[in-house]
């Protein structure tokens, strides 16, 4: 069967796409609306989890009181909702009771990619630059190196670091120096 047209595809709005799930349409299926597609979710692998929840502790400690750190929630922009490994948003964290937050609360998005590099790197980023987010990193566990993207222009950002070793200051908070290193390391290892 040929693959649909652009064109042929139908686009879910955010509205929709809660409405789809509160419904229990979608069952127990894990998905994300991305630029108004359902996109299923890779399967998340232990090294995968692990690595995530233990820089988000990291960073927690790092940013107490300064950011709520957020470890696989969903984030709600215009045509998507995502699901980051980690969200750095604003205080207080009792405004997300009713809602996700949305651009204007965010500070940086994580992703851990394993299996899921390319549409970390490509679809989510283009999605985050789109949306105006701007800063965004990329835990690549295979080549243990941390991308970082900033700059968002249109649907790309204009500058990419990649890194090994040392430490970054995130752009919402250049006092802090966040070792790159810490967040590479793998969780026993």
């Amino acid at each position: 069967m040929p693959e649909p047209l652009a064109a042929d595809r139908l686009k879910w709005s955010v509205p929709d796409y809660h409405r789809l799930v509160e419904a229990g349409i979608l069952g127990d299926r894990r998905v994300e609306l991305l630029g108004g597609d359902l996109i299923e979710m890779s399967l998340e692998t232990p090294i995968h989890y692990s690595t995530a929840k233990q820089d988000a502790r990291y960073l927690e400690s790092l940013l107490s009181g300064k950011a709520d750190v957020r470890f696989n929630g969903p984030i709600t922009l215009v045509d998507s909702e995502p699901e980051p490994d980690i969200a750095v948003v604003r205080l207080p964290d009792s405004q997300y009771e009713t809602r996700h937050p949305g651009l204007q609360d965010i500070y940086w998005l994580i992703e851990i990619a394993k299996t899921s590099f390319a549409t970390d790197r490509v679809v989510k980023a283009a999605i985050y630059a789109a949306a105006g987010i701007p800063e965004y990193w990329i835990v690549h566990l295979a080549e243990r190196q941390l991308y970082v993207l900033r700059s968002p222009r249109q649907h790309q950002y204009t500058e990419e670091s990649v890194l090994s070793v040392g430490t970054i200051q995130p752009l919402a908070f250049p006092e802090v120096a966040i070792a790159v290193e810490k967040l590479l390391l793998h969780p026993g290892g």
